[in-house]
C-alpha cells in the first residue's frame, strides 16, 4: 500500500483500525509493516495496537476525547469528573478524560492526550448513552446522574456530607433527583444511596438560598 492510498481512504476518519485498511487483495503484512515506517515519520499515529489517526498534516476530522477514550478500550463509557466538568457540576479542570469499564483499570498515554479507565462490576454497567459529538459522531458517555454515582461508588468514604461538599458541586439545579435516586437503589449499595441522599440535600440547600435571595 502507498502512502496516497492510505490518505484517500483514511483521511475523513479522527481515527482509523489496520482492519480498514485490509480490502480483498491487500497483504495484512505488507499494511503492517508501513503502519510502523509511517508512524515513525509521523505520516500517521498509534494510540494504541492496531488503533492509528493520520498525523496532524494529513488528517481533516480531529479525534474528540470521548471517540479516542471508547476506542482506546472497547466496552468502556466517559464518566467521572469528565462528565461531571463537562456539565459543569464541578469547578475543577481535568487534564485527562475519565472512563470506566468492566475490564482492568488503569491509564493510556496518546498523543491526544491521557485516558484513564476505573473497573466496575457488569452488574454496574449502565446509565450511559451515545452522545452526539458533531460531524455525524457519537461516543458512549454517561449521565450526570451515573457518573456522580460511579464516583461515590469507586472513592472511599463517599457517603460522608464532606466528601459531597468538598467536591463543591454547583448547577446541582441540572441533576434529575428522582433520577439520582432511582439509579442509587439500583446499585445496591448503602454508601452510593447515602450519597444520594446528601447530593439531594445540598441540592435543597441551593434552592432554598437561591429562594431567600
Amino acid at each position: 500500500m502507498k502512502r496516497d492510498a492510505l490518505i484517500d481512504i483514511v483521511s475523513q476518519e479522527p481515527l482509523f483500525t489496520t482492519g480498514m485498511l485490509l480490502t480483498p487483495g491487500v497483504d495484512a503484512q505488507d499494511v503492517r509493516k508501513q503502519l510502523s515506517r509511517w508512524t515513525r515519520d509521523g505520516t500517521v499515529l498509534q494510540l494504541r495496537r492496531g488503533l492509528y489517526s493520520l498525523g496532524a498534516r494529513h488528517r481533516l476530522r480531529e479525534p474528540h476525547p470521548n471517540e479516542v477514550s471508547n476506542a482506546l478500550v472497547g466496552g468502556s463509557y466517559v464518566s467521572l469528573e469528565t462528565v461531571l466538568v463537562g456539565h459543569g457540576l464541578i469547578p475543577e479542570a481535568v487534564f485527562s478524560t475519565t472512563a470506566v469499564t468492566t475490564g482492568r483499570q488503569g491509564s493510556r498515554q496518546t498523543p491526544f492526550g491521557c485516558f484513564v479507565y476505573q473497573h466496575i462490576r457488569p452488574q454496574l454497567f449502565w446509565g450511559y448513552k451515545s452522545e452526539p459529538i458533531g460531524e455525524g459522531r457519537s461516543a458512549f458517555v454517561a449521565t450526570p446522574e451515573k457518573a456522580l454515582l460511579d464516583l461515590a461508588y469507586l472513592r472511599t468514604r463517599s457517603d460522608e456530607v464532606a466528601f459531597a461538599r468538598e467536591l463543591r458541586l454547583q448547577r446541582l439545579e441540572t441533576i434529575d433527583a428522582a433520577r439520582l435516586l432511582r439509579f442509587a437503589e439500583r446499585f445496591g449499595s448503602k454508601k452510593v444511596l447515602r450519597f444520594a441522599h446528601n447530593v439531594i440535600a445540598l441540592r435543597e440547600a441551593e434552592r432554598e438560598e437561591y429562594r431567600s435571595e
